[in-house]
């Protein structure tokens, strides 16, 4: 085991490296949600800024004496749910309140019991056993 980079990534005492490595996977794992949380925002602003062009869609048809489309257009598809019942901000809402707050809260248990609420303890050991002791570029901690 490294010598920690400093008292916030230090490994708590009695923690093995098998805890270390299953809290670092989860602390993993969170950051592969809050990704997938922001392609779900990205997903919502996405679905709003075409449904909101599509006044200008409607207004074209109707413009070029096709007034039958521009109705279907915007009777059918105009503030259509994303999915049932739903538009993508009650979708981001649920996921967010749910399954998000959930995998937040938990993450942070496991670390508070696990690590005594230590960060990235996983990698402040990896970036000790990999970095070049002595070389410019290679420090353990910022200067100051």
């Amino acid at each position: 085991m490294p010598a920690p980079l400093d008292a916030a990534h230090a490994r708590p005492h009695g923690a093995s490296d098998e805890l270390v490595a299953a809290t670092g996977k989860l602390s993993e794992a969170l950051e592969r949600i809050e990704r997938a949380r922001g392609a779900l925002y990205e997903f919502h602003q996405l679905t709003g800024g075409a449904d909101a062009m599509l006044d200008e869609v409607v207004d074209g048809l109707r413009a070029t004496g096709h007034g039958a489309l521009a109705d279907r257009v915007r009777e059918e598809l105009v503030g259509l749910n994303a999915i049932e019942g739903r538009w993508t901000f009650q979708i981001v809402e649920e996921f967010d309140d749910g399954y998000y707050a959930t995998f937040r809260e938990l993450e942070r248990v496991v670390r508070d019991e696990t690590m005594g609420g230590r960060r990235h303890v996983f990698e402040a050991e990896l970036k000790q056993r990999r970095r070049s002791t002595g070389r410019a570029g290679h420090e353990a901690t910022p200067a100051g």
